[in-house]
């Protein structure tokens, strides 16, 4: 954990989280300075996701406190979580773009639905950020299905940054990509929050991914924490369950278990 005396824009203590009588978090800590980018990797089922809808508050934790900014907020009401949530910008493991809105209509979704902005200035905004990933004024007239994958990331990803949020989450941001396509979107992604001075909060299994566009990787297993550093020291932790996590090792102390590839949560994954 940081020491920096600084609030972090979050934090999380003793973050628990079962469902049914699969423990998921189980007291886990985690810090996010401000202007940070830490990228949480584990394997399948070990709870980043689940980690991830807890502080955006899709997913009430059982115990712990997580905080933005200083203020607590798994105890807030809906109208105070909502001003929080306006800090938040997200690109989802599968883009989740709506298939029957057009491009620039999908990234200019949040500018109109939450903060009821004119559609004509939500579109002007929604065609800069576009072209902030690559993407010409003309890929806004689109539909979703029209686009490759590569595309609809990039789409995603300007949704992602439309409202120019404090804090940035990233789900999985280069599954279903090939290799380059992924190294594009991870060098639009460092740029794009470099831009925007934001906090960046991601989860992958993707290590090329993590190392480009972390400053401090940490691994999550059993439910905790178990190693935090730079990503320059990733390679060089001493700890076996990371080394064995890193390289890809069947043999190690992670044992897979049949049942950890079940989420516990309908429609998503850790």
């Amino acid at each position: 954990m940081s020491t920096n005396l600084q609030t972090p824009k979050i934090k999380v203590r003793g973050l628990k989280k079962a469902f049914g009588r699969k423990v998921v978090l189980d007291g886990l800590d985690l810090d996010v300075m401000s202007g940070e980018s830490v990228v949480i990797i584990g394997g399948s089922g070990t709870g980043k996701s689940v980690l991830l809808k807890c502080i955006l508050g899709i997913i009430q934790p059982d115990a712990g406190s997580i905080e933005i900014d200083g203020e607590e907020v798994t105890r807030m009401s809906s109208r105070e979580r909502e001003r929080v949530m306006r800090k938040f910008g997200m690109l989802f493991q599968g883009g989740a773009l709506f298939d029957s809105l057009r491009v620039w209509e999908n990234v200019s979704f949040g500018l109109v639905q939450a903060q009821g902005m004119e559609r004509v200035q939500a579109k002007d905004i929604a065609i800069r950020k576009l072209a902030a990933v690559g993407l010409g004024p003309e890929v806004g007239e689109l539909l979703p299905a029209e686009l490759s994958g590569g595309m609809q990331k990039r789409v995603a990803l300007a949704r992602a940054i439309a409202t120019e949020p404090e804090i940035i989450f990233f789900d999985e941001p280069t599954t279903g990509l090939d290799p380059i396509m992924s190294d594009v979107i991870n060098d639009l992604i460092v740029d794009c929050v470099k831009q925007l001075g934001a906090t960046t909060l991601s989860i992958t299994h993707d290590l090329a991914s993590a190392r480009k566009i972390a400053h401090r990787i940490a691994m999550i297993y059993n439910g905790k924490i178990i190693w935090s550093g730079p990503v320059q020291k990733i390679d060089y932790t001493g700890n076996a369950y990371v080394d064995q996590f890193i390289h890809g090792r069947a043999e190690g102390p992670i044992k897979v278990e049949v049942g950890a590839i079940n989420d516990p949560t309908p429609g998503s994954r850790r």
